[in-house]
């Protein structure tokens, strides 16, 4: 079409970051992970569980350094995986 302020295409890296649009902290997010939060924020908290298994073994073998470090990723890992599906609970269900 001929429309002088055609807004349906992307525009670069800042169009292709920007869709789907997300408020505020959620264009942390990178757009491929934000339209399939679900099974990203579940597969964050299983490496969660996998980090901190690994954080307590390396307990176990008085390895404290790398405890500290396992256990710090699996924290990290299941804030983040946390809150991507409380966004993703908490968006409209499209469709419905």
């Amino acid at each position: 079409m001929n429309v002088r302020h055609d807004t349906t295409a992307r525009k670069g890296l800042r169009g292709w970051w920007l869709t789907p649009e997300r408020p505020g902290l959620q264009r942390l997010i990178n757009p491929w992970e934000f339209r399939r939060l679900n099974f990203f924020g579940i597969t964050r908290l299983a490496g969660s569980s996998v980090a901190a298994a690994a954080g307590f073994i390396c307990l176990s073998y008085v390895a404290y350094a790398w405890a500290a470090f396992f256990l710090v990723v699996g924290a990290l890992n299941l804030a983040f995986g946390s809150w991507e599906i409380t966004i993703a609970r908490s968006a409209p269900e499209v469709g419905k």
